[in-house]
């Protein structure tokens, strides 16, 4: 049995599945939003130890666990190089080889997005696709690759569509640069946009609905409450990260030629079919060939995607094959 941990900016999600990828068990926990690369991994694994519980095992007896996190990886040393979407993580640190001390099992490492592009290539949305480009659509905006039937990752940062420059000079992005689409179209982005709206005067029911569910951010569910009451400020930044999304998807698929867009994340999903129609819309006036435009669909394993293309990242590499996973055990080998 196999474990998998999608860590986002907001929530660790965990799944346990079987050898043909059927989830055996699942739970979610809050993201520490204090307290760096440690509090984080201490709460990676007692999220481990919770899935694991819900079947009376301990995270020693896997066969193996892999994590799913959000940026720059290192997957051959297991290092998380950047994550800008994660509070207090700065810099490199060596979270596989961490988490495997912890849980005296191999733990392998690879980004959040990728793996859940992974996970709808080979179960999901993608299955018969050759070549694909997934798109996360959450607290930030991710992308994965998928070509010739086999993932993309360049040397650990392939697939990063949300720091596509939609905008010259435009938005400052939590990466620290300018114009990136995920400064448009990211949760987070959005988040703080509607907080200068409200600075401003503006009307807004968005951090009303927060509290009421007793939320400390907009999460996709309150964006989703938001649109359905018609907020007037939700729907106008929806709208303006529908049309940046459009236009960097169309950029990427202009360069790639792909037969098919997946979007998926916490948003992505949340929001569903209507808004993937919105996006395709958006999508259309940029692109180069537009008599053939690619099949763009929803993500088939949802909220799971993530979690369950972690669990993947465990599994042997068939025969013949080489890998570049990265396995860090209790002894720190590779």
């Amino acid at each position: 049995m196999f474990a998998g941990l999608d860590l986002g900016g907001t929530k660790i999600q965990a799944v346990l599945v079987d050898v043909e990828g059927k989830v055996v068990s699942q739970c979610r926990h809050a993201t520490p939003q204090q307290g760096g690369p440690q509090v984080i991994i201490e709460e990676l694994f007692a999220t481990l130890q919770e899935v694991t519980r819900m079947v009376n095992l301990e995270p020693s007896a896997l066969a193996g666990v892999g994590v799913g996190a959000p940026g720059a990886v290192d997957p051959v040393a297991g290092v998380l190089l950047q994550a800008g979407n994660l509070p207090g993580w700065h810099g490199p640190h060596p979270l596989a080889e961490i988490l495997s001390k912890k849980a005296k099992v191999p733990v392998f490492l690879g980004n959040d997005v990728q793996v859940a592009v992974m996970a709808e290539a080979r179960l999901g949305a993608g299955r018969s696709y050759r070549s694909m480009l997934g798109v996360w659509w959450g607290t930030g905006v991710g992308g994965g690759i998928y070509l010739d039937g086999r993932r993309w990752t360049g040397r650990g940062a392939a697939g990063e569509i949300g720091h596509i420059v939609v905008r010259r000079g435009g938005a400052k992005c939590s990466c620290g640069r300018r114009g990136c689409m995920e400064a448009y179209a990211g949760r987070g982005a959005m988040e703080l946009k509607a907080r200068k709206a409200v600075a401003r005067g503006e009307k807004t029911r968005l951090f009303e609905l927060m509290e009421s569910q007793g939320k400390d951010r907009l999460t996709s569910g309150v964006w989703m409450k938001a649109l359905k009451q018609e907020d007037g400020l939700a729907e106008r930044l929806i709208a303006r990260a529908v049309r940046m999304l459009g236009a960097g998807i169309a950029s990427a698929v202009n360069l790639l030629d792909v037969e098919a867009v997946i979007i998926g994340g916490g948003l992505g999903t949340r929001l569903g079919e209507p808004y993937v129609e919105r996006i395709i819309q958006a999508m259309h006036p940029h692109l180069f060939v537009s008599q053939r435009p690619p099949d763009v669909r929803l993500s088939a394993l949802g909220e799971l995607s993530g979690a369950i293309g972690a669990a993947l990242l465990s599994e042997p590499p068939a025969a013949g094959t080489s890998s570049h996973r990265s396995s860090r055990s209790v002894k720190g080998e590779v």
